[in-house]
């Protein structure tokens, strides 16, 4: 596949397509938010801020873009929500057939219903983990089932999911809430040991998928449906460094960044947050010293529980 344009600038040899081991696909969709649009922004900017972040993890001392990152087009399906899901689930299907970790950068929420289906089809025991401040179960919203207020209603019915950080919800979300696997924030605020009750909860395979506003506004103000309370920085790089220590992470999707011309820090936040993520991923344990403020990584080759045969295409 001809490079166009490489992710954060790296080199082409590190952005061939047969050579990368990680996709990223940018879905700049809009169709269903109800409040601060400009979610179909967010692509562009994170791309953009991507272009500008230092790519040598302190952290990790590691420089991941080295394990191929290849950036495909943008997803532009618009025509429908219908359509839309339909399309993500596809192109995203396909790229884990060819083996590739698959990351997905939105757009608003509803983006993740198609990848989450296609990791569901493609990997055993799934468990989502819904790192977010809103509960996303509504069976349909303003005529849609494929509304952003509707992104983990699938998920719910159909893999182990698990909610982080929720701390906004409508009272019919109650009726079809796993209460056990929910994790409010204003619980989470005095639990010392939430990350490990979410971390026994999970499955071998795990998806994440992060919405922007699980975030506190303090740290990240630009996006659609901001609420007080959030998630700030460090304690979540720690639970995402648990779970990539101690479980397969199969894929992720970060979503509802809207930019916003007065405040270019959340874009650059959510680049570091994937390329942090990424780092993660794949950073082996023998680089890290083992003590308690330092987590082992898991190692690059885990073997994926796949549902279909890897010598299929």
């Amino acid at each position: 596949m001809e490079i166009k344009k490489t992710y954060a600038g790296i080199p082409k040899e590190y952005a061939g397509y047969d050579t990368s081991k990680v996709v990223l696909i940018p879905v700049p969709y809009d169709g269903t938010s109800t409040w601060g649009k400009g979610a179909d922004k967010g692509p562009e900017a994170f791309l953009h801020a991507s272009e500008n972040m230092e790519l040598y993890d302190i952290e990790t001392d590691s420089e991941v873009y080295k394990q191929g990152i290849y950036l495909t087009d943008p997803l532009e399906e618009n025509s429908s929500p219908d359509a839309m899901v339909t399309a993500v689930h596809n192109t995203v299907k396909t790229n884990i057939k060819r083996n590739k970790f698959v990351t997905l950068f939105g757009g608003e929420h509803s983006i993740s219903i198609g990848a989450i289906r296609a990791f569901d089809e493609c990997f055993n025991d799934l468990t989502v983990v819904q790192i977010d401040a809103h509960a996303d179960l509504r069976k349909e919203y303003e005529g849609s089932k494929y509304n952003h207020a509707c992104a983990l209603y699938e998920a719910n019915a159909n893999t182990n999911l698990i909610q982080v950080g929720i701390r906004s919800m409508d009272a019919s979300e109650r009726l079809v809430m796993n209460n056990e696997n929910v994790f409010f924030a204003h619980e989470m605020a005095t639990d010392d040991y939430w990350m490990d009750n979410v971390i026994e909860l999970m499955t071998d395979n795990v998806y994440i998928t992060f919405d922007l506003d699980a975030l506190d506004p303090s740290i990240l103000p630009s996006t659609g449906t901001p609420e007080p309370g959030g998630l700030f920085w460090y304690e979540t790089l720690e639970f995402l460094k648990k779970i990539f220590k101690e479980k397969n992470v199969v894929g992720f999707d970060i979503v509802e960044l809207c930019p916003n011309k007065n405040d270019k820090s959340s874009d650059f936040t959510a680049a570091k947050l994937y390329y942090k993520m990424l780092s993660y991923k794949f950073a082996k344990q023998d680089e890290f010293e083992e003590n308690e403020n330092l987590y082992s990584y898991q190692k690059e080759n885990n073997i994926n529980k796949l549902k279909y045969d890897k010598d299929e295409n």
